[in-house]
């Protein structure tokens, strides 16, 4: 029984995939689920067999499913509602010209569900190897195949380093190896017609870039997600999750963007909202942010009894930046701003961990940001810093996001994508198509259960954020052993040059 449990119940095999076996043989379990239950689930995810094939058995539903009597695709395809024609006797001759969705059908269907995916058989999660219900494995199945479904119209992908290409190939995987192509007008003219691409903007040429706007083809702008990695994307440390949107990208206020019509138009479902408040008070809790963990040891408050205030610094030629930082174009007129409207305040300010890395640009001398701030510290954790301050004044930089995890009352002075929601005060430009007022869950249900994909850097699948905060606690990396050093090295060196001209 559990041979065709197992070829029913396959984990696509994602690039570098190594998950636990997900069907055990356990004679005598009896089954906690009904096979109506288990049957309708299948149907509303599609999910069972190859279906990472476009031609799996879910494909063409007015088509029989010819094959031989043990053959497990039968009944599939019978779940499927498609015809069986069965060859010759076997575990599934009973389905042989059955007419789908028949009570007969129907209820044939359900005795050899339970016969030989119900009875005894056991499922396993393929993240950890724990039991779970298979409702729950169909649920996963289903979130890989609207994953893989929505990767199959790329026909390039430019903008990837190969260092990035490890973690993120299997988040941009259809089925066939992720067309990781040079960014040439060469090879974007070479593209079959109606293909769309997938690019990572900021890593392409200008020109290339032009060339792709000013044609036909559907983009799909990929960046990194908001959980990302243990360590930093200037040190060549690989994303574990990313954003793949194809109407923009979250950080540009003037163009549509799946997320804003997330946040706009749909409301998460109770379920939902209860799930992303469980994830915030776990990433809370344990001092998650998008690159690394707290320590969990409170700071202490140097300014005594005034105000606290966290001044969050920026890569000032980052994208988000570009197009979302409205007036405050540097870190140094962000400090300025945030002193001139609270002169009592204990400032701190946060350079950006890849700017102070030595990597991008937007670092302000120390002496100079002094006159502003009472305290630079770039070395706290981003969490721990956040939970010592009463406020948190950012350009568009996602520390305003993770303040609001914490509770922590947030100014922006520019138009990230968590202002105009009610849950922020907003200086910078309004954003149009927004003023919903959205509960703090809410919020968190698009941001970090809906919006991105995440990748389990055990397993190599595809997974949730739960899955990926749990490897990061656990302390699990991916990273270049060689290229990772070096890349430090680099930016010791771009630092002390800095010191050595005057310029900090």
């Amino acid at each position: 029984m559990s041979a065709i449990a197992r070829a029913i119940f396959a984990v696509p095999p994602f690039p570098g995939a190594k998950g636990h076996e997900v069907v055990r043989a356990t004679p005598g379990t009896a089954p906690d689920i009904s096979p109506g239950a288990l049957v309708a689930a299948m149907r509303r995810h599609r999910a069972g067999g190859s279906f990472w094939h476009p031609d799996d058995v879910w494909s063409a539903r007015d088509t029989p499913v010819e094959a031989a009597g043990d053959d497990s695709r039968l009944l599939l395809g019978a779940i499927a509602g498609r015809p069986a024609l069965v060859r010759g006797d076997g575990a599934f001759a009973a389905l042989h010209e059955l007419t789908p969705g028949s009570a007969e059908a129907e209820r044939t269907i359900e005795t050899l569900v339970l016969r030989h995916l119900l009875e005894d058989v056991a499922y396993a999660d393929p993240f950890t190897g724990a039991p779970v219900s298979p409702l729950a494995l169909i649920e996963t199945l289903g979130g890989w195949r609207a994953l893989i479904e929505a990767n199959r119209p790329i026909g390039a992908a430019f903008g990837f380093a190969h260092w990035k290409r490890d973690t993120v190939d299997p988040l941009l995987w259809a089925g066939t190896p992720v067309p990781f192509r040079a960014a040439t007008g060469a090879a974007l003219r070479a593209l079959p017609q109606g293909a769309s691409v997938a690019v990572w903007k900021a890593r392409v040429p200008a020109s290339f870039l032009a060339e792709l706007e000013a044609g036909p083809r559907p983009i799909l702008e990929v960046e990194d997600g908001f959980i990302r990695s243990a360590g930093l994307g200037a040190d060549c440390v690989p994303p574990l999750s990313i954003i793949v949107d194809d109407l923009g990208v979250h950080y540009d206020p003037a163009r549509p963007n799946r997320l804003t019509r997330m946040l706009g138009e749909n409301d998460p479902s109770p379920d939902d909202l209860a799930r992303a408040g469980r994830l915030r008070d776990w990433l809370v809790r344990e001092g998650v942010s998008k690159y690394g963990i707290g320590t969990g040891t409170p700071l202490p408050r140097e300014g005594g009894d005034r105000r606290h205030l966290l001044v969050v610094g920026q890569v000032e030629d980052d994208r988000s930046m570009i197009f979302g930082g409205g007036e405050v174009r540097t870190n140094l007129q962000l400090l300025q701003r945030v002193r001139a409207q609270a002169p009592d305040a204990w400032i701190v300010y946060r350079p950006h961990p890849d700017v102070e890395a030595g990597h991008r640009r937007g670092a302000i001398p120390a002496r100079t940001a002094l006159d502003y701030a009472d305290a630079i510290d770039p070395a706290s954790p981003i969490s721990a810093l956040i939970a010592m301050v009463d406020e948190v004044h950012v350009i568009t930089s996602l520390a305003g996001f993770e303040a609001l995890l914490q509770g922590k009352a947030v100014t922006t002075h520019g138009t990230p994508f968590f202002a105009g929601w009610g849950l922020t005060r907003d200086l910078g430009a309004p954003p149009a198509g927004r003023g919903k007022a959205l509960s703090l869950d809410a919020l968190v249900a698009a941001v970090l259960l809906r919006y991105p994909r995440y990748l389990d850097p055990v397993t190599n699948l595809p997974c949730t954020a739960e899955i990926l905060t749990m490897r990061l606690l656990s302390g699990v990396q991916r990273q270049n052993v060689a290229l990772v050093p070096l890349r430090r090295l680099v930016g010791w060196a771009k630092r002390a040059a800095a010191q050595f001209v005057g310029m900090r």
